[in-house]
């Protein structure tokens, strides 16, 4: 692709610039692979951008560079993108909503590198349709630590009669997700839930499990962030590629693959690049799909 170039995507006109600009300098990733990933994945991320407008994580020069968070849909944005209202849940802010192709080209355009989202949809802010645990490891802990967690959890959940889905964060850790649709829940209650069973792992094993923000408690720890589930709070989007040395993806499992990771104990196995998550989606689908699907209560504590 040209620099500067106009192309027209589902009807819609864009010009897309710094075609070859390269913003992950370790795999030689330019803005031109930015947008044919978020093009790609489209048919597989946009149902989970639906009715959730994103905070943008913007670095136009890469992960070597200045980043800034967007709340609210920049000013000069096509007439044909449109904006959220603002309401209590977001404080106000006013955030692009992201529907179609060629909004989500536009953004990747942008070198609105992450998308993160809230828990709700602009349907119903007052009840979220996940709980959602983020599992943190503190050094040297690793994704390796995470995994002996979100085990335990998956099965603490089970009998409970709880299913799970899970992703990795693209980074170090690992996200588990509740769905909860249609369950009347409140953030309130879906993050009481989620630190009870924080409490509970931290209570069997508080020498490698924690519960408390206080960062300076968290190396060789795994910390179990409840807190993901206030209103306000946005968690980076599953298929959203994010600001490290190589684009790696916010990446749907499948839990025998955290399994198998946990048992070879192989820090790299959970680690997709934009490539790889591409070449999933096309051989499995959405893995993460059961996230927008079930219908389940939290129990009462």
């Amino acid at each position: 692709m040209a620099r500067g170039q106009k192309v027209e995507i589902e009807g819609r006109e864009l010009t897309l610039s710094n075609l070859d600009k390269v913003l992950y300098p370790a795999a030689g990733f330019r803005k031109a692979d930015v947008i044919d990933y978020y093009r790609q994945i489209a048919p597989w991320v946009l149902p989970h951008l639906a009715g959730r407008p994103p905070t943008l994580v913007r670095a136009p020069d890469g992960p070597g560079g200045p980043r800034f968070f967007e709340k609210n849909c920049p000013s000069h944005h096509p007439d044909w993108v449109d904006t959220a209202p603002g309401n209590e849940a977001t404080g106000g802010t006013k955030g692009c909503v992201i529907e179609e192709l060629p909004a989500l080209v536009w953004l990747a355009n942008l070198a609105a590198l992450e998308l993160h989202t809230h828990q709700w949809t602009l349907a119903d802010p007052a009840h979220p349709t996940a709980m959602v645990i983020d599992l943190d490891p503190g050094e040297p802990a690793t994704i390796i630590d995470c995994c002996r967690v979100a085990l335990e959890l998956r099965e603490t959940l089970a009998r409970l009669e709880l299913e799970s889905v899970v992703k990795t964060s693209g980074g170090k850790g690992l996200h588990l997700s509740v769905p909860i649709i249609g369950s009347g829940a409140t953030d309130e209650e879906a993050k009481r839930f989620a630190l009870a069973l924080g409490q509970l792992l931290e209570s069997r094993d508080p020498d490698r499990v924690l519960v408390d923000m206080t960062r300076s408690k968290r190396p060789g720890k795994v910390f179990i962030d409840w807190s993901q589930n206030d209103r306000h709070k946005t968690t980076v989007c599953v298929y959203s590629l994010r600001l490290r040395e190589r684009p790696t993806v916010s990446t749907p499992l499948v839990w025998s693959e955290v399994e198998a990771a946990f048992d070879a104990g192989d820090d790299e196995a959970l680690t997709f690049e934009a490539g790889d998550v591409l070449a999933r989606v096309a051989e499995h689908g959405d893995l993460y799909a059961d996230s927008l699907a079930l219908h389940q209560n939290l129990p009462a504590l």
